[in-house]
């Protein structure tokens, strides 16, 4: 029977560092196996999964909170609680990309402006975050 990973191992082959591992065992996200007298800690295959739902967790973007919350329904019987809870991620995801559409398509509109700019006349990109908020707009592209 192979010997259990140490800490580690166990950071190596999830693709984080030791102290994100102690991290996450702080915060209640992962249990810290006993250390055996005179020995050191070795994880379990519990341990990887339990790793691994973190950083899959926070890779659709739930906050280390949120994955808290989610791993309180981890035992398969409480799906609605767990549809609720990536309704509300999927929501805020949603949001946030309008906001970036909104953000690209003000940042096209400059960039073109400043494109189309010939002379000695203020940079538009720098002049509209000069002003205020209110006045950086999207705009639609137009040729020079």
């Amino acid at each position: 029977m192979p010997e259990l990973p140490t800490i580690g191992t166990l950071a190596r082959q999830a693709g984080v560092h030791v102290e994100t591992v102690r991290y996450y065992q702080r915060r209640g996200l992962l249990e810290e196996p006993r250390r055996p007298p005179g020995g050191i800690r070795r994880y379990s295959e519990a341990h990887a999964r339990r790793l691994r739902f973190i950083k899959q967790a926070q890779g659709l973007g739930f906050s280390l909170e949120e994955v808290k919350d989610l791993l309180t329904l981890e035992d398969g019987r409480h799906c609605r609680e767990a549809e609720r809870l990536g309704a509300l991620k999927l929501t805020a995801v949603r949001e946030r990309l309008a906001q970036l559409r909104h953000v690209e398509r003000a940042l096209a509109g400059l960039v073109n402006q400043c494109r189309c700019n010939r002379g000695t006349v203020s940079c538009p990109l720098i002049a509209a975050l000069e002003s205020e908020p209110t006045t950086v707009r999207p705009r639609n592209r137009r040729d020079c």
